[in-house]
């Protein structure tokens, strides 16, 4: 999380500061016309503070693109966490931070009227899947297996092929974007309400840790938290879990991420997402930090979990 103090807001008068944002022309959450994206400059100049909440999935790529901004407009805050897309979403919509990071479409968290408030920017697509602990041999298994072991009727690594070992399942919390995403795709419509001994974990850093530390252990992350030196991630289906199976939806178990503001969102917040959307970040970001640019998708995800060829 960053927390940087605007140090040099004491020497600008505050009419340059004023004329600085007001130059912008931002669009996205206010409605005004927007400045071409893919330009640092549209940006440049920008006074004021950004806070954020929500998934922790894809916190690390917010950082490296506050990180840029911020050393391209000092006099701009960029703050946030990474407590989970409903957390995330119910933040924003009540106006505790300014952005709502999701895996999911806010429809899904909020009522229809939270929802219609505001307003969506999709950033990238993240893949997510099951990892083991180093010491399970298991390294393909199908979606109906992995509803069997999260839904708790496969308990022992020798029902699918492994050791004969009781298998420690490792879940998210309930709202969070990843669990959501997770359970969309292997449990479809069906409510999982299977509880696993082990406690539910709050983010993807959580689940790296425990997962290190934990033998005959099962659970999911997105790609960009994957550690082979603490877990395995294993194949779905026989196809392995990389950004290159996501594309045309032969892994199936991926998100959209989500920036969502508030309709009347302040210029700052505005710059900020005009800037995740241009290719300063969308052009090496994106990939650097583990993510599929949206436009590189040949197929798209609606709220409802469908997908189609674009």
């Amino acid at each position: 999380m960053f927390d940087y103090s605007c140090s040099r807001r004491s020497f600008l008068g505050l009419a340059g500061g004023v004329a600085a944002v007001a130059g912008l022309g931002l669009a996205g959450c206010g409605g005004s016309e927007a400045p071409a994206a893919g330009s640092a400059d549209a940006a440049a100049g920008v006074v004021g503070e950004v806070t954020y909440d929500g998934a922790s999935s894809f916190q690390a790529l917010v950082e490296a693109a506050a990180e840029q901004f911020m050393n391209e407009n000092p006099d701009c805050v960029i703050s946030g966490s990474g407590n989970g897309s409903g957390a995330g979403l119910t933040a924003v919509s009540s106006g505790t931070v300014t952005i709502g990071n999701s895996d999911v479409f806010a429809e899904t968290k909020l009522d229809a009227d939270a929802a219609a408030k505001l307003v969506d920017h999709e950033v990238a697509v993240v893949g997510m899947g099951p990892i083991v602990s180093k010491n399970v041999t298991v390294d393909d298994l199908t979606l109906e297996q992995l509803k069997r072991i999260f839904g708790g009727t496969i308990t022992n690594w020798s029902e699918v092929g492994g050791e004969d070992a009781e298998i420690v399942v490792v879940n998210r919390k309930e709202g969070s974007g990843t669990r959501a995403t997770f359970e969309a795709a292997v449990f479809g419509d069906e409510k999982n309400t299977y509880k696993p001994a082990q406690p539910e974990q709050d983010k993807s850093g959580d689940v790296q840790t425990l997962m290190g530390s934990t033998d005959n252990a099962i659970s999911y992350i997105d790609f960009s938290h994957f550690d082979d030196s603490k877990f395995t991630a294993i194949k779905v289906g026989g196809v392995e879990p990389a950004s290159e199976n996501v594309l045309d939806n032969s892994f199936p178990i991926w998100a959209t991420e989500h920036m969502y503001c508030a309709k009347d969102a302040d210029d700052a917040t505005k710059a900020f997402l005009e800037y995740m959307l241009s290719d300063d970040v969308q052009g090496e970001l994106v990939a650097e930090q583990g993510f599929i640019p949206v436009s590189k998708m040949a197929v798209v995800k609606d709220a409802n979990g469908v997908v189609t060829e674009k």
